[in-house]
């Protein structure tokens, strides 16, 4: 019960440093040292010296793990993309498409957020990336500030789900899950949030036509110009979902495609316009690439720090067996646990946050289920342990960017903010709002049709 309650005072500390704005990976290695060390006061068998002593070992089996090989080829991906203008070619390719509907280019910037998530995998680069390229022609054409900010704010959250994505692939690791099976379950909740999406742009100017401007004609050569530019950007990003989604490749050979996709078509750009990759945006890229990288896997070696304490406390243990004993519905537990990461989102960045309670939640939620040897007819959630670790990580990925864009401190508000100084913080709230409404919808969903999460994986 000591080591129980040492683990206990660990997590409370942990954030509380993190409501301080301590870096998270700095949290978790001061509350692993920290908290071991007070354990090896409490118990003879845990030394603390020993302990110190493994570190080395631990950094490098956080660095040599072949699966995270994926990590700094995605990130690297999303980066020459941006330095290439896929970005903006995308953005431009779908918005003349949808220009003929009114709302259009709102709706072109969702589903080049959706796109662009596709290689950049993160919610915040998607965001800040679209918001460069999308906000001035926004405002250009005389869009609501409110629908505009709101639509990009709301359209970064699909970057850390649409497929391919590095939150699924540290989720798959740290709950040992295949990450091709991830990302195949990941593209229909992908989709879903995508029609979703335009269905709130569609509906809001129904019913208030203000928030767009009229249409305006468009010439053929316009058209033809940016179909042109979007052609390469589809086969790129089109390639990289088919294969993953049809398995035609694992993860790692798909990012290294990518990234060679891409570097190729940069190269050859630079004979025909300014926008090729220059030797100057290639370096960019880089040193971008690995400044991300050396930081996601600082986080990796600073969760394994803490997830060794939390072992040795039995603070894990101790939850699962109170889940297990408890006289509660499972799926009551379930919502629970979706709000709780809703509410941590809102302060905490997404692979910290899947690195630090996720830990914790995966063993209540197989308790709950029935054990590690249950099969799905006696299944609490009616399912196996494996389609169960599946169907929660694309339930839990999905609340915690609901974070990102929750008041007071939704952090892709903040970004688009950054980009428009002149906006009220309260106008962008008011205009994700109704995307946080619908997003709460397609959980609800996916909770009450756990089918729609699990059917790619069990079909292909």
């Amino acid at each position: 019960m000591q080591s129980e309650l040492i683990g206990v005072f660990g997590l409370v500390g942990l954030f509380a440093m993190i409501m301080l704005r301590i870096p998270v990976a700095l949290a978790m290695i001061l509350t692993g040292i920290v908290g071991t060390w007070a354990l090896s006061l409490a118990s003879p068998f845990i030394k603390f010296v020993p302990y110190l002593m493994q570190f080395k070992t631990a950094l490098w089996n956080s660095v040599a793990n072949y699966d995270l090989s994926v990590v700094p080829l995605f990130v690297l991906m999303g980066f020459l993309a941006a330095e290439t203008g896929l970005s903006r070619d995308l953005f431009q390719g779908l918005s003349v498409m949808t220009r003929k509907i009114r709302g259009g280019v709102a709706m072109a910037t969702i589903l080049a957020c959706g796109g662009f998530g596709a290689v950049s995998g993160s919610s915040i680069a998607t965001a800040s990336t679209m918001s460069r390229v999308a906000l001035p022609e926004l405002r250009r054409l005389k869009y609501d500030e409110g629908l505009s900010t709101g639509v990009l704010a709301a359209g970064g959250t699909l970057g850390i789900l649409i497929p391919p994505s590095v939150a699924l692939v540290i989720y798959a690791i740290v709950v040992e899950a295949s990450i091709l099976e991830m990302f195949q379950a990941a593209i229909i909740p992908g989709v879903l949030a995508v029609i979703m999406f335009l269905v709130v742009i569609r509906l809001r100017i129904a019913r208030n036509p203000a928030l767009a401007p009229e249409l305006t004609p468009i010439s053929d050569e316009e058209v033809r110009r940016s179909l042109r530019r979007l052609l390469p950007v589809a086969l790129i990003f089109g390639s990289i979902i088919l294969g993953l989604g049809m398995g035609l490749f694992t993860p790692t050979p798909a990012a290294a495609v990518g990234v060679f996709l891409i570097l190729v078509y940069g190269l050859i750009l630079r004979f025909y316009s300014s926008d090729g990759l220059t030797w100057a945006r290639l370096k960019a890229a880089l040193l971008a690439t690995a400044k991300t990288a050396s930081m996601i896997y600082f986080i990796l070696f600073s969760a394994d720090i803490l997830k060794g304490f939390f072992a040795r406390s039995g603070l894990p243990g101790a939850m699962s067996d109170w889940a297990a004993a408890s006289s509660l519905d499972p799926y009551v537990i379930l919502v629970a646990m979706l709000l709780i990461l809703i509410v941590l989102g809102c302060f905490m960045e997404s692979l910290s946050m899947i690195l630090v309670i996720v830990p914790f939640f995966w063993p209540v939620l197989v308790q709950l289920n029935g054990g590690d040897y249950i099969t799905a007819e006696t299944a609490a959630f009616g399912m196996s342990n494996s389609d169960l670790r599946i169907w929660f990580g694309i339930l839990a990925l999905i609340v915690v960017e609901l974070g990102l864009i929750t008041p007071p401190v939704g952090m892709n508000v903040f970004v688009i903010k950054s980009f428009s100084p002149k906006t009220q913080i309260s106008t962008i709230f008011r205009g994700v709002a109704p995307f946080f409404a619908i997003e709460l919808v397609r959980v609800a969903i996916l909770v009450l049709v756990p089918s729609l999460t699990l059917f790619l994986t069990r079909v292909l």
